[in-house]
């Protein structure tokens, strides 16, 4: 199981490659063999899942009912954008181009931990995303923990 936190802001190399922070990389479970899938994340973000990750977020996603035409969409939507990509001996991971236009990456990326897979921002968006939410840290934590 890998479990990602923290922050940090990285250069991109010409290749649109970054590397995986020490502290995140520390981190990720063996069974994921380095592997990660990315994918269209919210917010104008790029989605990092380590392979053993991913392989339980396809497993809810089978249970979607193919039926029901907003999965199919849904389902469409994730899997076009998604990458499998694989950590280099740098250790590093090169991020696909149709995804950091997407996301509006150019030079500069913010790499954040989130739980069980690593976000990759513009700086600028994820600034913008942080300060510009409608309600406090404070008002959120008691609305969300509050029911646990």
């Amino acid at each position: 199981m890998s479990r990602f936190k923290g922050k940090e802001t990285y250069t991109l190399d010409n290749k649109g490659r970054v590397n995986i922070p020490a502290k995140m990389r520390k981190n990720l479970s063996p069974e994921s063999n380095d592997m990660f899938v990315l994918t269209r994340g919210f917010e104008k973000c790029i989605y990092a899942y380590p392979m053993d990750e991913w392989k339980k977020k396809e497993d809810s996603l089978e249970e979607l009912n193919e039926y029901q035409e907003k999965n199919r969409f849904f389902l469409r939507m994730l899997l076009q954008h998604s990458e499998d990509v694989k950590m280099d001996a740098q250790l590093r991971v090169a991020l696909p181009k149709e995804l950091m236009t997407f996301a509006g990456i150019d030079k500069k990326v913010t790499i954040a931990g989130v739980m069980n897979h690593i976000e990759f921002w513009n700086p600028e968006e994820y600034d913008n995303y942080m300060n510009g939410h409608p309600e406090s840290y404070e008002e959120v934590a008691e609305k969300l923990m509050s029911k646990v």
